[in-house]
């Protein structure tokens, strides 16, 4: 008899963690992806600064050989990501397909320089830095001058900068969020069993043995809800991968392994201390309390 009771107790108990299961894996993708992000947001905002360029635009009778060698010299510097060559001839011919028309016919001469564009890399991107390269750029005699959109640097570090803020602040409330929602939903799941509680306790069963089958199913619900959120995000990956490479680090298997370990850790934890504040709460409830 005893041995059939605990058997409807741990099948009513199971019953309900598929709904559990559901919301958890719902609730620890969203976690995970926010991990993702997390791990890659110093990429991320590197990404955005690495982005940004300048040109050297050089002198007239500046060589090509001249040309090449200040190439190099630029490419060989901390502050160069990438440098290309434009020549004369390169401008002029972009610049005439732009237009759609022949503008050296009609000027009877190219009025465009040979230049060198570069990209910075993600510490050079900043007012101060770029200053103190184009005054160290202009030292050379063959640069004639070098241009950069100096509203556009300011703007950009202040977007990223405050993107940064949002993003931890928003970060914060989502885990709130997530910790609460995976909270209410297994204190509804065990709230359904509160009079199946009380009975076993009634009967003389003990804490250890009325919250061992709670506690039980609550890793398995945190471990299968782990799993299906790491399927979205490997699925998820998947279909942005092509257009995410270039910002995520998503090929890193490092950094994957640690939001799937992220996940699993997050998912377990809180789904099991969870059941048991639950359980803990409705083995001291008493009987007039259960029908609030």
């Amino acid at each position: 008899m005893a041995s059939e009771t605990k058997k409807k107790f741990n099948s009513s108990v199971f019953s309900s963690s598929i709904s559990v299961v559901i919301s958890l894996s719902l609730v620890l993708f969203i976690v995970g992806t926010l991990f993702l992000v997390l791990i890659n947001a110093q990429k991320l905002s590197n990404y955005v600064k690495e982005n940004i360029g300048f040109s050297v635009m050089l002198e007239e009778n500046t060589s090509e050989l001249d040309c090449l060698r200040f190439l190099k010299e630029i490419d060989a510097n901390n502050f160069s990501k990438s440098a290309t060559l434009v020549s004369k001839e390169q401008a002029t011919k972009e610049l005439r397909n732009e237009l759609g028309e022949d503008f050296v016919d009609f000027l009877g001469y190219s009025p465009l320089l040979s230049s060198i564009d570069v990209k910075l890399n993600a510490n050079y991107a900043n007012p101060d830095s770029l200053l103190k390269i184009k005054n160290q750029l202009h030292e050379n005699t063959n640069v004639f001058e070098v241009y950069y959109q100096e509203d556009l640097v300011e703007k950009i570090n202040s977007n990223v900068n405050r993107i940064a803020i949002f993003l931890l602040a928003f970060c914060s409330l989502l885990l709130i969020i997530a910790f609460v929602l995976i909270n209410n939903t297994i204190r509804l799941s065990v709230y359904s069993k509160r009079f199946l509680i009380r009975t076993m306790r009634l009967v003389g069963a003990k804490n250890s043995f009325i919250q061992k089958p709670f506690l039980i199913n609550g890793l398995y619900q945190g471990l299968y809800g782990a799993i299906f959120a790491i399927f979205m995000i490997i699925g998820s990956l998947q279909l942005i991968q092509k257009e995410a490479m270039h910002i995520l680090n998503i090929s890193d298997l490092k950094v994957i392994g640690t939001v799937f370990l992220l996940i699993f850790t997050f998912g377990i934890f809180i789904s099991w201390i969870s059941t048991y504040l639950s359980v803990k709460k409705y083995i001291k409830l008493t009987e007039h309390k259960l029908y609030k």
